[in-house]
């Protein structure tokens, strides 16, 4: 049987929901502690998997995240499962036709 060829997309989609899920768990620092803690928040990031938005002047400006444990793929791999996955649906564009032609305007919400 030959697998969904969906399967490696929902396989990459599941590595992304898991970081999602340690973003969630996310620490905010100021760039000026960064600088100043910088060894203990790499071990932080390292070792207990901790994520930090990093702020400058209170606006985010970065996030420092462990990287999955898992290998990353290689461009040849992901080349490859494209290439797997087969051809185009016709019929999803003709979906997203469909969605663009029952698409309005909305009215006025304020209206009673």
């Amino acid at each position: 049987a030959r697998a969904h060829p969906l399967s490696g997309i929902q396989q990459t989609c599941a590595q992304i929901q898991i970081s999602v899920i340690f973003i969630v768990m996310e620490h905010r620092i100021s760039s000026t502690d960064l600088a100043r803690r910088l060894g203990d928040i790499l071990g932080r990031i390292r070792y207990l998997g901790d994520s930090f938005v990093i702020e400058r002047s209170g606006e985010a400006v970065a996030l420092l995240t462990p990287l999955p444990s898992g290998s990353a793929a290689t461009v040849r791999e992901g080349l490859r499962a494209w290439a797997e996955a087969g051809g185009p649906d016709a019929s999803f564009a003709d979906a997203l036709e469909r969605v663009g032609a029952a698409d309005r305007v909305p009215g006025d919400p304020w209206v009673s």
